[in-house]
């Protein structure tokens, strides 16, 4: 009898357990709390998160709209996950520069909205590196230097062939002293 009430009572408490342990994944319902921000260029990034602070488990799909100068609009567009991590979204190029206000929306459960302004500027690129000026001597000989070529590898070799006899001779010394007489 003593064993069927343990063995009931083990079930109580994993149950418990099992019902506690998914009590904080139920406690992610509701709004989403959405930070839009330009991405330094032409696009829109979105980083959303649960509204108690928690990072965003599943996908959700955001929506984009946005209102620029000269009365020009942009979606409804669909914003994909990006690569930074759980949680973040970018739209990509989808800005002409100016100034923009960018509404990102989602869906239910989670029905949220954000707008932000957003500076959209043309896509900068890095500045191309000046050609370095190479000379040989005057004389034609080579330049000395750990670019020269040549004067390395012979060393090299010695090294690996001076290290190979160390190790057959430790080997040959310890077998003769290992053989029985």
């Amino acid at each position: 009898m003593t064993r069927t009430w343990k063995a009931f009572a083990a079930l109580i408490v994993g149950l418990a357990l099992t019902l506690l342990a998914s009590a904080p994944a139920a406690a992610h319902t509701g709004k989403l709390k959405l930070t839009v921000a330009g991405d330094g260029a032409d696009g829109v990034t979105v980083q959303a998160v649960y509204s108690d602070g928690h990072r965003l488990d599943k996908v959700v799909r955001l929506t984009l709209t946005a209102a620029g100068p000269d009365g020009r609009q942009v979606g409804p567009l669909q914003l994909e996950p990006a690569a930074e991590g759980q949680g973040f979204y970018a739209s990509g190029p989808v800005l002409s520069p100016g100034r923009w206000r960018v509404t990102v929306s989602a869906p239910a459960p989670h029905k949220s909205e954000a707008t932000a302004q957003v500076e959209a500027k043309t896509a900068q690129s890095p500045p191309v590196p000046a050609p370095v000026a190479v000379t040989a001597p005057a004389d034609g000989t080579r330049a000395a230097g750990p670019d020269a070529g040549g004067g390395w590898w012979p060393i090299a070799v010695a090294g690996l062939v001076l290290t190979a006899a160390v190790v057959a001779v430790a080997m040959l010394v310890t077998r003769r002293r290992a053989r029985p007489e």
